[in-house]
């Protein structure tokens, strides 16, 4: 991935958050590269990701930390599998993949074990923390196709900055999804600013021309498929999907690369994490996108780790977000 950085200030949040998730990305390129032989060498079928999600949160947690001072970092992963004695495979992969990696290259054990550990901090709704999803898109990363590393400021409730590395993802839009790119996007936005990639993107058009193009997760177990489908075809009569992991989706709509991203719940009482959205929601919303959960309320990031008070997700431009909604609306009992 080319460095996108701003040419301002090397050590404004952004810029700091930007050449994180490049390293993140450079380190989770490198694992994917090496699928095959880790497998063999940890004897799991897991393990690359597993390797990927710990290299790249401790790659992410030492640039924050080192360059901003003291920060609050919500993440997923914690160190303590790595520290037991059984995985001491996996922690060495992780060592050997930031160092030969470049993307850490005096990496240690005590040290890359500390920054994991700098994801547990708490999210509290009136104050300021970042919140990292290390490899977002577990499966598209396992079959050597679309994943994310998300990367977001929350401030009171809110994200104020977003930044996303796609390793696999084209800058061309005509280009297929289910083929790596060679160079991969890092993307991001900040609040009232825009989003840029690494030029500013320019607003979504309020209406479509031709048909629909919906971003739907390659995994079922995400997405409720068949009542998307329900729900697209009273929405958008004629539309394609567009099939891909992880947070990317929010990307490629945001890009014009798709019209609309429709997440809707797989069970009762489900809660989306908020690492899962913090990033390429703002991204989206900062390409003139409307932003919303299945019952027209914004995403509150001000809950927790989880996004308690909203169902599912819908992105898209805001005369196709009002006829997903008015859809979605008429399909209830």
């Amino acid at each position: 991935m080319q460095n996108r950085q701003p040419k301002a200030d090397a050590d404004t949040p952004v810029a700091v958050a930007l050449r994180a998730v490049e390293k993140a990305a450079i380190v989770t390129r490198h694992v994917q590269s090496q699928l095959g032989r880790l497998r063999a060498m940890t004897k799991d079928d897991r393990s690359p990701v597993t390797i990927a999600d710990f290299a790249s949160q401790a790659v992410v947690a030492r640039e924050l930390s080192s360059r901003l001072g003291t920060i609050v970092l919500v993440a997923e992963e914690s160190a303590a599998f790595l520290r037991q004695r059984e995985h001491a495979a996996h922690l060495q992969a992780t060592i050997s993949a930031l160092r030969d990696s470049g993307a850490w290259p005096d990496a240690a054990a005590e040290q890359v074990l500390a920054c994991i550990d700098l994801g547990a901090g708490e999210p509290t709704a009136t104050g300021t923390f970042w919140t990292l999803d290390p490899i977002d898109g577990t499966k598209g990363f396992l079959r050597n196709q679309q994943y994310c590393i998300a990367l977001a400021l929350i401030e009171q409730g809110r994200t104020s900055i977003g930044v996303m590395g796609c390793p696999n993802l084209p800058m061309s839009s005509t280009a297929a999804l289910d083929v790596p790119d060679p160079r991969g996007l890092l993307i991001h936005a900040i609040r009232g600013k825009g989003a840029f990639d690494p030029v500013r993107i320019q607003p979504r058009l309020p209406a479509l021309r031709g048909p629909a193009r919906m971003a739907i997760s390659v995994e079922a177990e995400h997405s409720d498929h068949d009542e998307a489908t329900r729900i697209l075809t009273r929405a958008a009569p004629g539309f394609r999907t567009v099939r891909l992991d992880s947070q990317c989706k929010y990307a490629v709509v945001a890009r014009n690369q798709a019209d609309a991203y429709l997440r809707l719940p797989t069970k009762p009482g489900y809660v989306e994490r908020i690492w899962d959205h913090a990033a390429g929601s703002l991204i989206a919303e900062e390409s003139g996108c409307v932003v919303t959960d299945i019952d027209n309320k914004p995403l509150d990031f001000s809950k927790g780790r989880g996004l308690e008070d909203n169902r599912g997700v819908v992105v898209a431009p805001p005369e196709l977000h009002t006829k997903i909604i008015a859809a979605l609306a008429a399909s209830r009992p």
